[in-house]
């Protein structure tokens, strides 16, 4: 079991998302969360949709390396909402908020989440790539949730699992818990092979 195997290693998830840490915590490893603020998340330009949140994992891991030794093993993981060959981000008010739900509205988007683990002996990347389809979401509707959920915090401007998730969205390809930011069931078979690479 993966839980067993990880005992001898510290696990750090980099990470200041809530959601991604509760879905760690599904995985039933002992972990801890270490956040370090103002890291600059500019991809090179001419990146494509599963380049740009593998590199940005990737980037991220770069600024904790100094916590790393022959016992710790490292996560990283960003997640983008890709729609008409650009990239969605955070939201920078509810007006944008509700810009960008109105865009989703009606249409089939990408969520790509790159994952990178690191340890002082490897280090490993890998995406998981799941389509949303949201039927029709009217304005009142769109109102209502930016407006009670604030979701500012969140790429493309919605949680899955909140109340938009449950009323607007029509079907998913792919892994759910990757829309949710972190692709849980490929990072536990990642790990599997990580640890195997770590005792070689």
């Amino acid at each position: 079991m993966l839980h067993d195997k990880l005992q001898p290693f510290r696990i750090i998830l980099a990470s200041q998302s809530p959601r991604r840490k509760a879905l760690l915590e599904g995985l039933d490893i002992r972990f801890e969360v270490i956040v370090k603020e103002n890291i600059e998340e500019k991809p090179p330009a001419g990146l494509t949709k599963t380049e740009i949140p593998v590199w940005l994992a990737w980037h991220k891991s770069n600024h904790y390396s100094e916590l790393l030794n022959e016992k710790t093993i490292l996560i990283t993981a960003d997640t983008i909402v890709w729609i008409n060959g650009r990239e969605l981000g955070k939201p920078e008010s509810a007006r944008h908020a509700s810009e960008m739900i109105k865009l989703l509205s009606g249409n089939e988007h990408e969520v790509v989440t790159g994952v990178c683990i690191r340890s002082k002996k490897q280090e490993i990347s890998f995406f998981s790539l799941s389509k949303v389809k949201f039927r029709n979401i009217t304005d009142e509707e769109i109102n209502y949730y930016v407006g009670k959920y604030k979701p500012f915090d969140k790429a493309g401007a919605y949680g899955i699992q909140e109340w938009i998730g449950f009323t607007g969205i029509e079907k998913i390809e792919g892994s759910f818990y990757n829309v949710m930011g972190l692709p849980v069931q490929a990072l536990y078979c990642e790990l599997l092979k990580f640890i195997e690479n770590e005792s070689v």
